[in-house]
């Protein structure tokens, strides 16, 4: 049966939507799907693979027992896995209640290094949950992705990418600013990207700054107000 479940998604005889379903009503079935991502077709690695995020984002209780394994798939030579790892471990952070991914966070975060700018912007763009789920990481996420606009060119990430990558940041750092308690290279990241060539990034970045520079003044004047009175 286990044997059927791989060859019928390889075969596209079965969808993925029904993989999952089966998943759903016995989660036993976990380790076939884990198994499947080693599989050399790429019909079942990779889709073994999205079903197995899409059940972390559902139903992470669940699929916490298994997250050593996706900590390993991280370390997967097809760059696809290694994405649908981050993404599935990120789901996980909020059920994480062995702080497993802080043993693993120096290996997560080592991927900002990549040489790939759909690497890279995945960490990024997951560091938003990652943070949300433990705040208490939030700073150590936020001096990480700062580094991003230092990062090496090559001919998977270029400048544009640097650009792509520096709103993603902006946006994620959007989504975790309440967390930051040093927040200063934050809008000063954002001050930097508000004349951007490209028009999404400018636009972001303003937005970031109306929103949090003025709220940040805001509180300052208050402050300041109180201790006259």
């Amino acid at each position: 049966m286990e044997t059927d479940l791989l060859q019928k998604l390889g075969n596209k005889e079965g969808s993925k939507a029904e993989l999952f379903k089966q998943v759903e009503a016995d989660y036993g079935l976990v380790p076939v799907l884990l198994e499947g991502t080693l599989s050399p077709k790429a019909t079942i690695r990779y889709g073994c693979g999205s079903v197995l995020m899409n059940l972390s984002q559902k139903h992470p209780d669940n699929l916490y027992p298994y997250m050593d394994n996706f900590i390993e798939l991280l370390d997967s030579k097809h760059r696809i896995l290694t994405w649908t790892a981050m993404a599935a471990i990120a789901n996980l952070a909020s059920v994480d209640v062995e702080r497993k991914f802080d043993a693993a966070f120096d290996k997560y975060y080592s991927f900002l290094g990549s040489e790939y700018m759909v690497t890279v912007a995945n960490v990024v763009v997951n560091s938003a949950k990652i943070a949300s789920a433990k705040p208490y990481l939030a700073q150590k996420i936020t001096a990480k992705l700062l580094k991003v606009q230092d990062l090496k060119l090559t001919p998977h990430l270029t400048e544009e990418c640097k650009l792509v990558i520096a709103e993603k940041a902006i946006q994620t750092f959007d989504k975790i600013f309440e967390h930051i308690e040093d927040n200063e290279e934050v809008i000063f990241f954002a001050k930097k990207h508000q004349n951007s060539p490209r028009p999404a990034l400018r636009k972001v970045a303003k937005r970031f700054l109306k929103k949090w520079e003025l709220g940040e003044n805001a509180k300052e004047d208050e402050a300041a107000s109180v201790k006259l009175a």
